[in-house]
């Protein structure tokens, strides 16, 4: 487990940029899936938006809290979509069956993120990277990666 202390927003989000900049690199073979975790209001909405901009996506990142999933068609690696989740409003797993969760998260050219990941994580692949967010006061968060 790595840990990091950021003291802001702005730097919450740099650091998901840095990091999805490593993830990239190491898996070119499976879907990276990334399993957020944090009571709300932690900044895992802010990560995925440091995430995204990495990634050069044009649209404005809000949580998905309603929709349960957006996907964004990715231009700049060799992957071609970011589906982001919030499983916020979600019983379990099942309630994912019918937008094709399995697949989605079996396909080589998918990065997934899941905001409110513990609510699914039978679903979740072996090899995925879990991040816990921790909100320590208004600005600052501790953020680990495992």
């Amino acid at each position: 487990m790595i840990k990091y202390i950021t003291k802001s927003p702005t730097e919450t989000r740099k650091l998901a940029e840095v990091l999805i900049k490593k993830f990239l690199k190491y898996n070119t073979e499976k879907a990276i899936i990334i399993a957020l975790e944090g009571e709300l209001g932690a900044g895992k909405t802010t990560f995925v938006k440091g995430l995204a901009k990495a990634l050069k996506i044009k649209a404005k990142v809000k949580s998905p809290t309603f929709t349960l999933i957006k996907s964004h068609k990715l231009q700049a690696t060799s992957y071609k979509f970011l589906y982001h989740l919030d499983c916020y409003r979600i019983k379990d797993h099942r309630d994912l069956t019918i937008l094709g969760i399995k697949e989605i998260l079996n396909d080589p050219k998918n990065i997934v993120i899941i905001e409110w990941s513990d609510r699914v994580k039978k679903i979740l692949p072996k090899n995925h990277i879990k991040i816990h967010i921790d909100h320590i006061n208004k600005n600052t968060r501790k953020i680990c990666v495992n």
